[in-house]
């Protein structure tokens, strides 16, 4: 069995259903979180991918464009918008999100969108 995983999601608008969310390692984002920013976030985040969904956290997500990032987090650049998202989201435990458990057949076809509604199915991956 892989290791747990935890969804950090950011909504920036509370009456809105678009989400922005990362996949954390949720030991390492407690330690983080309480005062340990000398932790670098490759060991926080599961990886540098930044999630989107117009669904909530619960639909299928997929990854914002440059000018969405810029129109919700000022910037595009991943390593402000990661430590946004961290410092300002609200932590999701995510129980059938395992580490291993999504594994990637051929990044090269698909949408590269990944369904996070439960079961260990992914779309387009």
């Amino acid at each position: 069995m892989g290791k747990s995983l935890t969804k950090i999601v950011y909504k920036p608008d509370p009456n809105a259903t678009d989400v922005f969310l990362v996949i954390v390692d949720p030991v390492e984002f407690k330690k983080w979180k309480e005062g340990g920013y000398t932790i670098p976030l490759v060991s926080v985040l599961d990886s540098f991918e930044i999630f989107s969904s117009n669904q909530g956290s619960q639909g299928l997500l997929g990854r914002p464009s440059k000018q969405e990032l810029d129109n919700v987090f000022g910037t595009h650049t991943d390593t402000d918008v990661v430590l946004q998202i961290l410092e300002k989201g609200k932590e999701e435990a995510g129980d059938s999100i395992t580490s291993g458990k999504w594994a990637s057949r051929n990044d090269t076809k698909g949408s590269a969108v990944v369904d996070s509604r439960g079961g260990h199915r992914t779309t387009g991956i």
